[in-house]
C-alpha cells in the first residue's frame, strides 16, 4: 500500500485549495457549529441554499455539493454518529463515512481529499479510536483504487494532529 498518499496537516480546513474538504455535518446539512459551522461559513450562502434542496443525510452516507466561496471545488458532507457508548453501531457508522466520503470522490474523479476529525467534536466520538477507524478505512479504500491521489486528514488541535502523527508513523513502520 502506498501510504504517501495519506498526509497530516494541522490548520483550518477551509483553507484548503483541494478537489474536496469533508464537511462534517449535522443530518439536516444545513450548517452547525465546528468544522460545520466554519465550512458554511466559509463558503457563503450559496452553499446553505444547495444543501436546502439535499433533503438531509442519513448518518454514515454522504452528500456532494460545489465549494462555492471555498478554496475546495467540492464540499463532500457527511454525517457522522453520536457517540452512545459503542453500542448502537457507532463504529460501522463512522467507517462507512469515510468509505462513502471515498467513493463519491472517486465517482468524481477528485483527487484530493481532506477529511476532519468527524464525529470528535460535539459528537463525543473517543478521538483515538476514530482516528483508529478513519486511517485503517482511508487505506483499505486506497489499497484498491488509484484515487483519490492524495488524502489529508485534517487536525485542528495540538493533542489532535499529536495523534494522528502517531498513528500514521505506528501504520508506517508497521
Amino acid at each position: 500500500m502506498d501510504l504517501n498518499r495519506i498526509q497530516l496537516w494541522q490548520g483550518d480546513i477551509t483553507t484548503l485549495a483541494l478537489d474536496a474538504i469533508v464537511n462534517a455535518a449535522n443530518s439536516s446539512l444545513l450548517g452547525g457549529g465546528g468544522v460545520d459551522g466554519a465550512i458554511h461559513s466559509a463558503a457563503g450562502p450559496r452553499l446553505l441554499e444547495q444543501c436546502r434542496t439535499l433533503g438531509g443525510c442519513e448518518t454514515g452516507q454522504a452528500k456532494i455539493t460545489p465549494g462555492f466561496d471555498l478554496p475546495a471545488r467540492y464540499v463532500i458532507h457527511t454525517v457522522g454518529p453520536v457517540w452512545r457508548g459503542g453500542h448502537s453501531r457507532e463504529d460501522e457508522l463512522l467507517a462507512a463515512c469515510y468509505r462513502n466520503s471515498l467513493k463519491l470522490a472517486l465517482n468524481h474523479g477528485l483527487q484530493a481529499i481532506a477529511f476532519p476529525a468527524i464525529s470528535t467534536g460535539v459528537y463525543r466520538f473517543p478521538v483515538e479510536r476514530a482516528c483508529t477507524i478513519a486511517l485503517r478505512e482511508v487505506e483499505a479504500f486506497l489499497a484498491r483504487h488509484a484515487s483519490p491521489s492524495k488524502v489529508i486528514f485534517v487536525c485542528f488541535s495540538d493533542a489532535g494532529a499529536a495523534l494522528y502523527r502517531r498513528s500514521l508513523s505506528g501504520t508506517r513502520a508497521g
